[in-house]
């Protein structure tokens, strides 16, 4: 594909039509309340991306489109991995299936609409778990999947008042340790990646917070 046709096909991609008949498919594929939960994340990352100079059409299109596998069960999540020829960590696997729902989702909306584009994609697909090295549109779908209206746990509104006060990765790592202690206090399982994820944007914020006192002592 032309780098012309291949623009032509994500501006397809990220039209009112094609978004109109996910939202329909997702009606179909999902229950009522995940259903207007994707509705929620869906809007809540467009705002983000407003705020945070993303691309809001490429935000608001992975928030629908995050939760496409969703309603797999355990064991079908399982066989989806499998169907899918997709390598995951084998723990999680075992242990935590219902974590692969965003690679699952992602690798099969990329072979069912090859045009989607490649970064909506990867921000579906980490959007579980997250990673090391996120990009502006991974952190907002991250950050929208947790702070949607339709979200109210304790803790989540002192994270919605940090929306445009502090930079999207203080944001971002802002709702990541609250996701990480909510799980410890549930006792929850935690991700492999989940230590090393947060000691590089720990390692990030305070390098950040380091640069600033030197811009200031500087002035």
């Amino acid at each position: 594909m032309s780098g012309e046709d291949e623009a032509a096909c994500c501006a397809d991609a990220l039209s009112d039509a094609f978004l109109e008949a996910r939202e329909r498919d997702l009606r179909e594929r999902l229950g009522r309340r995940r259903f207007e939960h994707t509705l929620g994340v869906a809007g809540t990352a467009a705002r983000l991306a407003r705020t945070y100079g993303v691309d809001e059409r490429k935000a608001r299109l992975a928030g629908l489109l995050h939760d496409w596998d969703k309603a797999y069960d355990d064991a079908g999540i399982r066989v989806r991995v499998e169907e899918l020829g997709l390598a995951v960590d084998p723990y999680v696997f075992e242990e935590m299936p219902w974590l692969l729902h965003g690679p699952t989702a992602a690798a099969a909306l990329a072979r069912a609409f090859p045009c989607l584009p490649r970064d909506v994609v990867q921000a579906i697909a980490r959007h579980t778990a997250g990673a090391v090295g996120m990009t502006g549109l991974d952190m907002v779908v991250y950050v929208a999947d947790a702070l949607e209206p339709g979200r109210d746990y304790a803790g989540l509104d002192e994270i919605r008042a940090l929306v445009g006060r502090v930079p999207l990765e203080e944001l971002y790592l802002a709702t990541f340790r609250h996701v990480f202690l909510s799980l410890v206090e549930r006792r929850k399982r935690i991700h492999p990646q989940s230590i090393e994820i947060w000691n590089y944007y720990l390692a990030r914020s305070h390098d950040a917070a380091d640069e600033r006192k030197g811009r200031k002592g500087t002035a």
